[in-house]
């Protein structure tokens, strides 16, 4: 955890550097058109990255609400064996969705660094 905090934190250091860089020194001949690709910006993916964590924590924490309830109002009808079952589908479904939220964003976070120090070499 303490590596990734490390290298997180080194990645956002380099990128502030780089994003104070000005390319406007850098003028192409005249008649001819640049092309560019148009690409979100670091922090913009920063940003989706930590969105899509947010975003798979609150719908497996949905998920574990809804089969909560779901499992009491079983038990409470006097039906244990579905209780038990609608509490243990809500506990995959809700660990599934944090997982996949949490890989998704982690993966656009490294990305948005990984580009952030391919730009700098």
């Amino acid at each position: 955890m303490l590596k990734i905090f490390v290298r997180a934190s080194l990645g956002l250091w380099l990128g502030a550097f780089t994003w104070g860089q000005t390319s406007a020194d850098q003028s192409p001949p005249s008649g001819q058109q640049p092309a560019q690709e148009e690409k979100p910006g670091i922090a913009r993916e920063i940003g989706e990255g930590m969105g899509s964590i947010g975003d798979g924590i609150a719908r497996g924490a949905g998920a574990v609400a809804k089969g909560t309830a779901k499992g009491a109002s079983e038990l409470v009808t006097w039906h244990p064996i579905e209780a038990v079952g609608s509490a243990s589908k809500t506990a995959a479904v809700g660990t599934k969705d944090a997982t996949v939220g949490a890989a998704k964003g982690t993966g656009r976070f490294a990305v948005s660094i990984g580009r952030t120090v391919r730009d700098l070499f």
